[in-house]
Formats: C-alpha cells, structure tokens, sequence
C-alpha cells in the first residue's frame, strides 16, 4: 500500500499519461519528485508541489540524482512512433529521440538507476507488443516503437526489481499538457466507459490516458499487480465507482 512516506520518480511527467499520473499521486497526498528536460514547464505545470529533477533518459549520468531514495518509479516516458519534430533530428539521417533511443536504451537506463530496494517500478509499454506481425499493430511499428517497449518490458523482466507493466491500446483524452494542476485534478475520463484488464496483449480498443495513469497509481496499492502485465482498455458503461480490488483480482 502507499504511504506519506513513500517517494515516487514520475519520468515523463509533463508528456500526456504522466502529468496526469503525478496529479493522482498529489491527490492522494504521495511525495513526488518529477524527472523532466524541460524544468520551467514542470515548475508551470505543477505550481511547485514536486520536487524536480532535470534529466534525460538517454543519459545515464543525468540519473543519479533523480532516483536517489525513491520508494517507487512510474515511468511514461516516450516519442513519437513515426518520425516528428520529437524525433530531434540533427540532419536528415540522424535523429536523436527514436523510440530506441526513448522507449528502448532511455528505459533501460532508468531500470539500471533504479536503487535495489525499490518497491515497483512502473512502465507504460503499449498493446501489441507481443502481435507486432499482425494488423494494425505492424504498421505501428514500423519505426521500431513496439520492438523498443518489448525491449524495456524483457529488461524490466530481467532486473528483479518488482514490476508492472502496463499495455494500453490506442490513447484517447487529452493531453492536457497545457492546463494547470487543478484543471487535471479534475480530469474525467471522456465518454464514461469502463476499464477493462487483460493479461497476455489480447486487447484492442482505445484507452483513456486518464485511466492508464489511473492504474499507473493503483496498482502500487495491490500485490496482486507485482510481476504482472496488464493489458487496459475502455468499453462499456463505466460503473459510479472502480472496484480497483476486483479489476486487479481478475488478472491474479
């Protein structure tokens, strides 16, 4: 379960999944250092409730700092799966943010910076990972992003840190990367649709950032979601209240 005294890295905190997961963590009264490029965004967003770590994942010696003494890391970094501006091209033929770079080496070095003692660590990977020959998901990947989530998913197996990976399918709400903090304190998830888990990469549908930054920050409180990958999807009527105990006893 968390607690007051629990310290939770979000890297990628201001991208679209994890400014939402670090207003959840402040809701619920967690400390929450933030690992960002980009300092004085972080400083607008959050109005000052986080401690902030400038730093990169594609560089481990920016890392140190970010990871000293946390209890937990929450990890929704990520780039483009096809080539944009984010991909930070030095010419035609050098980009520098591919998802390699990003979701494969750049996780891979957080999992490595994590300390020993670490309780979870948390990865936002993507559904199809695991169909990545099949439609539409080879068409995702044509840029290597699946193959890069795969990547740090097997890393994050291997390290015998606690785990939990989550596999969300095509994201929807937001991001609300230009909004204030209370504006994501009361972000809903849009067309009130159920949250459906899975286990094995079976799902297809959209997924609310909302809610995979919801069970970025629930899963902490259940044993049940240690070791496991959770596929998440929205579909059906959204019940007043989430039964987060059952849904997460569903994919024991």
């Amino acid at each position: 379960m968390l607690n007051n005294s629990d310290l939770i890295l979000v890297a990628g905190a201001t991208g679209g999944v994890g400014q939402l997961v670090v207003a959840k963590l402040l809701e619920k009264n967690i400390s929450v250092r933030v690992l960002t490029r980009n300092q004085s965004k972080a400083k607008q967003m959050f109005n000052e409730q986080v401690d902030i770590v400038v730093g990169d994942i594609r560089y481990p010696d920016t890392l140190t700092t970010a990871t000293k003494d946390v209890t937990h890391i929450i990890c929704c970094t990520g780039t483009t799966a096809f080539p944009s501006q984010r991909w930070d091209f030095v010419n035609l033929f050098d980009p520098q943010n591919t998802p390699q770079a990003v979701d494969g080496e750049g996780v891979k070095n957080l999992i490595l910076a994590a300390p020993s003692s670490l309780k979870r660590f948390v990865f936002v990977s993507s559904c199809g990972v695991l169909r990545k020959d099949k439609l539409p998901f080879n068409i995702l990947n044509a840029f290597g992003v699946l193959d890069a989530k795969l990547y740090a998913e097997n890393t994050l197996k291997s390290s015998g840190l606690p785990y939990t990976i989550i596999r969300p399918g095509r994201l929807i709400d937001g991001p609300y990367t230009s909004y204030d903090l209370n504006t994501l304190l009361r972000a809903k998830t849009d067309g009130s649709k159920a949250v459906i888990l899975g286990t094995g990469d079976t799902l297809n549908g959209e997924t609310s950032r909302i809610d995979v930054a919801n069970v970025c920050v629930e899963c902490l409180n259940y044993d049940v979601t240690i070791n496991k990958a959770i596929d998440l999807i929205n579909s059906g009527d959204r019940p007043a209240v989430i039964n987060w105990e059952k849904l997460f006893s569903q994919i024991s």
